[in-house]
C-alpha cells in the first residue's frame, strides 16, 4: 500500500488550468510518493480563515498603537526618521510631525525641537548687522539659548571667521547676552582662547588673526579682562617672528585705545619692546613699516580704531559682567554642547527658561519706556531700581569670589601704586565690600616671597581716602593677631611689616595695640615672633627715642597696658626680658623703675 503525504498550502492555489500543474504527474514512480491535490472547496475555506485572522491581527496592532501613543496612527509616508540631523525635511512635513508628537519626553520630539532651535540660531546669526541688531537680540531671547549655547557659540565663531568685518557687531550681540547669561559669554571666551592656543601652535595665520581680532573686541566691550591682552602680547613678542609681530600689531590696533585707558604702563612696556624690534635686522621691511605705522596710530590716540563704534554701545560699563580668564587657565571648549542630548527634565527646563524670558523681555521694554520718559519719571526709576536691588540676594557668594579675583588681578597687573589705586577706585566698590578690598591687599602682600613696600603704600592710600578703610584695617589687625599661629614664617613677616608701615604713617590708630597682651600665658611662639618683627620695623622707621616717646604718650597709656603689664611681677619681668632680648630694652625703662619700686615696697 502506498503512503501518501499531504502538503498544506496557506496561500490560494493557482488555477488548475495552469500548464505547470496540468502537465505534472500525480504519481512519481521514482520516489514512489503520491501527491494529492486539494479541492477548490477546501482552498476557499482556508483562504477565508487566513483573511479573517489577518484582519484581526491588524486591528489588534492598530488598537495597541493608539493606546500607547494616544494619537491616530502615523501614515507610512510620515514615518519619523531616527536621525534628522543630516536630513532635509520640508517645513510642512516638519510642522506636521511636530503636531503629531505630543509627548515631550520622547527622543523624537526633543530631536525635532533641537533641530528647529539650531536652524533658528543659525538663521538669526547669519542675518545680523548694525541696523537690525536690536531685533535679532530680541528674537534670540525668544529661543532657549541656554540649551543651545553650544550651537550659538559655534555659529557665531564660524560667522566671525567667515566675515571678520562684522566682528564689532557679533561682539555687541554677545555683550548683551552676556549681561543676562554669563555662562554663554564664558563658553565663547574659553573656545576663543583655546582656538588661539591651537592656531598659534599650528602656525595657522588666518584663523589666528580672526581669533585675536575677536578677543580684542571682547576686551573693548569689557567682557574679558585686559590681563589676557597683555599676556597675548607678551607671548607674541617673546620669540618674535614676522608673523607673530604682525599679529601683535594688528591686535594692538584693535584694542590699543582700551589698553591705553586701563593699563597705560603695560602698553608702554609693549611699545618699548616694539621699538627695540624696529632696530633689529631680523624683521623684514614690511613688518618694520607696520611698526612705524603703529607708532603713528598711537600718537593719534587710536582715532581710526575706536574702542566701541558708534551705534554699538548698547550696554553700560557698570552693567557688564567681566570674565577673569587667562591664557594659563584650562579652557575646555565643551564640544558636547554642540550636539543633541536627551533631557529627562525637558519640560521643567523649558518652563524655567520661559520665566526667565518673560523677565528679560519685560525689562527690555521697561528700559525703552523709561529712556523715553526719563526726564519726567527719574524718581520712579530710582525707586524701581532700589526695589529690584533689594529682591536680588546672592547666597552662593559668586559675586564675592569674582570681586576678589578681580581685585587680585588688578593688583598684580599694576606697575605702581597710583595706577593700582586708580583701577581699584574705578571698580565702584559697593558699601560693605570695603573689607574685602582690604583683605585682598593684605593677602596679596602675604603671598609675596619678601615684603614689598608697594602694598603698604597702597593700604596707606586707601586709609587716607575714607574713614571706613581705617576701620577695616584696624579690625583686620586684631583678627590677624588672633590667628597669627596659623601663618607661615614668610606670611607672618610680611603681615607684621605691612601693619608696621600703617602705624608709622599714622594710617591706622595706635589704639590697635590694645589686643596684644605680652605675658607667658597669653602669647605663643608665633605671636612673640610677630611682635618682635612689628617693633623692629617700627624702630627702623622711627628710631628708638621717637618710638619710646610715642609709647609713653598719655593718650596711649590705657592701650599699651598689655604690652607693658604691671599687674604681676612675673608678667612685668617677662615683658622686660622680651624687649631686652630683641635689642629694645630702652623701651622698658619706666617698667624697670616700676619693678624696682614694687620690689622695695614688697620688702618693707
Amino acid at each position: 500500500m502506498l503512503k501518501s503525504k499531504v502538503i498544506r498550502i496557506s496561500s490560494p492555489l493557482p488555477s488548475l488550468h495552469d500548464s505547470s500543474l496540468s502537465n505534472s504527474s500525480r504519481y512519481n514512480k521514482s520516489s514512489k510518493q503520491c501527491c494529492r491535490t486539494r479541492t477548490p472547496l477546501l482552498d476557499s475555506i482556508d483562504n477565508d480563515k487566513y483573511e479573517q485572522q489577518n484582519d484581526k491581527n491588524n486591528e489588534q496592532v492598530e488598537l495597541h498603537f493608539k493606546q500607547t501613543l494616544n494619537m491616530p496612527s502615523i501614515p507610512t509616508r510620515l514615518a519619523i526618521p531616527q536621525r534628522t540631523i543630516s536630513l532635509y525635511m520640508p517645513p510642512a512635513k516638519l510642522h506636521l510631525l511636530q503636531g503629531l508628537l505630543t509627548d515631550k519626553l520622547t527622543v523624537e520630539y526633543q530631536r525635532l525641537s533641537w533641530d528647529a532651535l539650531k536652524k533658528s540660531i543659525n538663521s538669526q546669526i547669519n542675518k545680523v548687522n548694525t541696523s537690525n541688531l536690536s531685533i535679532i537680540i530680541h528674537q534670540l531671547f525668544k529661543h532657549n539659548i541656554v540649551r543651545g549655547r553650544g550651537v550659538l557659540a559655534r555659529t557665531i565663531i564660524q560667522a566671525q571667521i567667515a566675515t571678520p568685518f562684522y566682528t564689532p557687531v557679533y561682539t555687541t550681540l554677545i555683550s548683551v547676552i552676556n549681561t543676562k547669561f554669563p555662562q554663554i559669554g564664558e563658553l565663547i571666551l574659553k573656545r576663543l582662547i583655546s582656538s588661539f592656543r591651537q592656531t598659534y601652535q599650528r602656525n595657522d595665520k588666518c584663523k589666528c588673526l580672526a581669533t585675536t581680532k575677536f578677543i580684542a573686541h571682547f576686551i573693548n566691550q569689557n567682557i574679558l579682562h585686559e590681563i589676557v591682552a597683555l599676556q597675548m602680547l607678551v607671548l607674541l613678542l617673546e620669540n618674535p617672528t614676522n608673523d607673530s609681530v604682525e599679529l601683535a600689531i594688528l591686535f594692538l590696533k584693535e584694542c590699543g585705545q582700551k589698553l591705553s585707558q586701563v593699563s597705560p604702563h603695560g602698553l608702554d612696556s609693549i611699545f618699548s619692546t616694539l621699538r627695540n624690534l624696529l632696530h633689529e635686522s631680523s624683521l623684514n621691511k614690511r613688518i618694520q613699516y607696520m611698526i612705524e605705522v603703529l607708532f603713528a596710530v598711537r600718537k593719534d590716540q587710536f582715532k581710526t580704531n575706536p574702542t566701541i563704534q558708534s551705534g554699538l554701545d548698547l550696554i553700560n560699563e557698570n552693567d557688564q559682567y567681566t570674565h577673569m580668564l587667562t591664557l594659563d587657565d584650562p579652557c575646555e571648549s565643551e564640544p558636547m554642547l554642540d550636539v543633541f542630548k536627551y533631557d529627562e527634565q525637558y519640560e521643567e527646563n523649558e518652563a524655567k527658561y520661559k520665566e526667565i524670558r518673560k523677565i528679560i523681555l519685560n525689562e527690555t521694554s521697561d528700559d525703552e519706556n523709561e529712556s523715553s520718559s526719563y526726564s519726567s519719571d527719574s524718581d520712579e526709576v530710582d525707586d524701581v531700581g532700589e526695589k529690584e536691588q533689594q529682591t536680588i540676594v546672592d547666597q552662593t557668594e559668586t559675586n564675592l569670589v569674582t570681586l576678589r579675583h578681580t581685585i587680585y588681578l588688578t593688583i598684580q597687573s599694576s606697575i605702581d601704586v597710583d595706577e593700582c589705586a586708580h583701577k581699584l577706585l574705578k571698580m565702584n566698590i559697593r558699601p560693605g565690600q570695603e573689607i574685602e578690598l582690604c583683605h585682598m591687599i593684605l593677602d596679596s602682600c602675604a603671598q609675596q616671597r619678601s615684603y614689598e613696600r608697594f602694598f603698604g603704600l597702597l593700604g596707606q592710600r586707601f586709609c587716607l581716602l575714607k574713614k571706613v578703610y581705617i576701620e577695616c584695617f584696624e579690625k583686620i589687625f586684631q583678627d590677624q593677631y588672633e590667628i597669627v599661629h596659623r601663618l607661615e614664617n614668610v606670611k607672618l613677616r610680611n603681615v607684621a611689616k605691612f601693619f608696621a608701615h600703617l602705624l608709622v604713617t599714622n594710617a591706622i590708630s595706635w589704639n590697635v595695640l590694645h589686643c596684644i597682651r605680652l605675658t607667658e600665658q597669653d602669647t605663643t611662639s608665633s605671636s612673640r615672633v610677630y611682635i618682635k618683627i612689628l617693633f623692629l620695623e617700627l624702630v627702623e622707621f622711627l628710631g628708638l627715642n621717637q618710638l619710646n616717646k610715642r609709647l609713653t604718650d598719655s593718650t596711649l597709656t590705657e592701650y599699651i597696658q598689655g604690652l607693658f603689664p604691671r599687674d604681676k611681677s612675673e608678667n612685668t619681668r617677662f615683658s622686660i626680658n622680651f624687649f631686652t632680648s630683641i635689642g629694645l630694652g630702652g623701651l622698658t625703662d619706666e617698667l624697670r623703675e616700676f619693678l624696682t619700686m614694687n620690689s622695695i615696697r614688697m620688702a618693707h
